[in-house]
C-alpha cells in the first residue's frame, strides 16, 4: 500500500512539475506585462493545488 501511494504521489509530482515547466517557458516568452501577469496568477493556483496535496498527505500519516 505505502509503494503505491509513494507512486502515485511521484507521478503528481512530475505532473505538476511538468505543468510548472511549461508555465515557465511561457513565462519568459511572454510579450507583455498583462501576459505574464495571467501566467503568474496561473503559477499561484498550481502552488497553491500543489500545497494542498502536501498537506492533505501530511494529514493523513
Amino acid at each position: 500500500m505505502f509503494d503505491t501511494e509513494m507512486a502515485s504521489s511521484t507521478d503528481s509530482s512530475a505532473t505538476v512539475d511538468e505543468e510548472v515547466r511549461r508555465l515557465y517557458e511561457r513565462y519568459q516568452a511572454a510579450d507583455s506585462d498583462e501576459e505574464r501577469h495571467a501566467i503568474a496568477l496561473e503559477m499561484g493556483k498550481l502552488d497553491g493545488r500543489r500545497h494542498a496535496e502536501i498537506y492533505a498527505a501530511l494529514e493523513d500519516e
